[in-house]
């Protein structure tokens, strides 16, 4: 079962997916070739243990993007709570002061 198009990876596959190392040092080019084809992570075991996972580039970053959009939504409902926010007419009054105000003609009604 694979995810939406739109998700950053596809359902580990256990079989496939988890590698010795000694497996992968054998085959580094091939592994590497296959990651942005299956758009699943490698697991490299290390003494049976994993120790290390490799994604696509596009996957980290795609992952990596996400989970900053969820930490700045999370902040910002921490700011909400903690009632930390301003109204717009606030927020148009504060750059104003600092930047100056804006003429009619470019003002937005």
């Amino acid at each position: 079962m694979n995810r939406s198009v739109n998700s950053p990876t596809s359902v580990l596959q256990v079989a496939e997916d988890i590698v010795p190392i000694g497996e992968l040092k054998a085959h580094l080019s091939e592994k590497i070739r296959a990651l942005k084809g299956t758009r699943r992570p490698l697991v490299v075991t290390q003494n049976g243990k994993a120790a290390a996972v490799m994604l696509a580039p596009e996957v980290f970053d795609r992952l990596t993007t996400q989970a900053r959009f969820v930490a700045a939504v999370q902040d910002g409902l921490t700011d909400l709570d903690a009632g930390r926010v301003v109204t717009d007419e606030g927020l148009g009054r504060r750059l104003d002061a600092r930047f100056g105000a804006l003429s009619k003609a470019t003002k937005k009604k």
